[in-house]
């Protein structure tokens, strides 16, 4: 997929929630999570004063979007780097506090196109999965050394797969003739196991194992619990924080982040809540928003997504 077929998903909303505190004076919006750069790039040509730092693992994903914002070079800060890393990054580009900061998760569509990176169950390619191809272990090492028990847990917790101890089993059995590094036979391998009833409905039935292994090979949930306090850590005062999780267990973390947030500390019979206990962020979305039947129609990337948006109102205690 070329830069310019990329098209990022509920860009308008996302927008929406930014342009306040992007137009301000001197502002400086974190993408966390860059991508293909279109959310950048929006944002960039709707707000000429806008200074963008840019974040991402892939460095194929880093090159192509530098490559998108070519035009706004003078105000665009790239960084190869994982988004829990977000002080450290702010640091070194001598940026103490920020008015926006953006996470749209998950695999991109480039990573899932490409046929090297393993991320996809539906042909055949090396089983990597590693966001970030130049370091840390593949998908290849956790179903090759894990034992059962490990991997039911992996499935099991992170894909939250009923059958995950039949499938552990089942690589267990396939592993000592052979390493197994394709990730056809993977996905068949996860077919043969689970009950043929069971596949008949909900999609391909190794669409869970795959998105088990993806996060546990780069730790996408503890990245993002690490992330997500040091955001509103780094925001200003009105400053805002958009994310967009595909999954159910990115977005369950998100809510209850910005739950606890947006929730007074304070004892709930306290007549008078002191300032200290006072919520430090403001819920800017009732619950979690989905894109639009027309989006997902034109994207059906998009089908999957649920967006949370905060501000934060207060300095910490």
């Amino acid at each position: 997929m070329t830069a310019s077929a990329h098209v990022p998903v509920m860009l308008d909303r996302v927008l929406d929630l930014l342009d306040p505190v992007a137009g301000r004076e001197s502002a400086v919006v974190v993408d966390a999570t860059l991508g293909l750069g279109g959310h950048a790039t929006a944002l960039l040509a709707r707000h000429p004063d806008l200074r963008l730092i840019g974040i991402d693992r892939d460095p194929a994903a880093l090159a192509r979007s530098g490559a998108r914002l070519a035009a706004h070079t003078d105000r665009v800060t790239l960084v190869h780097g994982v988004y829990d890393s977000l002080p450290e990054i702010l640091s070194d580009a001598g940026v103490e506090r920020v008015d926006g900061v953006l996470f749209d998760l998950g695999v991109s569509s480039m990573q899932l196109d490409l046929d090297d990176r393993g991320f996809s169950y539906s042909r055949d390619t090396a089983l990597d999965m590693r966001m970030d191809p130049t370091t840390g272990r593949t998908a290849a090492d956790v179903v090759n050394t894990y034992s059962v028990e490990d991997l039911s847990r992996v499935l099991k917790q992170y894909g939250e797969e009923r059958f995950a101890r039949r499938i552990a089993q089942a690589i267990e059995r396939e592993r000592t003739s052979a390493p197994l590094t394709s990730s056809a036979r993977l996905a068949e391998i996860v077919r043969e196991a689970v009950p043929a009833a069971t596949r008949r409905t909900g999609g391909h039935p190794a669409k869970r194992t795959f998105q088990a292994l993806r996060i546990e090979v780069n730790d996408e949930l503890g990245a993002l619990e690490r992330a997500l306090p040091a955001a509103v850590t780094a925001l200003n005062l009105g400053g805002r924080l958009v994310v967009l999780a595909y999954q159910s267990l990115e977005d369950r973390l998100v809510k209850r982040v910005f739950a606890a947030g947006a929730t007074s500390s304070a004892p709930p019979d306290l007549p008078v809540v002191p300032d200290a206990a006072q919520p430090e962020l403001r819920l800017l979305t009732r619950g979690s928003e989905p894109a639009s039947a027309r989006e997902i129609e034109a994207n059906p990337r998009a089908a999957s997504v649920r967006l949370r948006a905060v501000e934060r109102i207060r300095e910490a205690a």
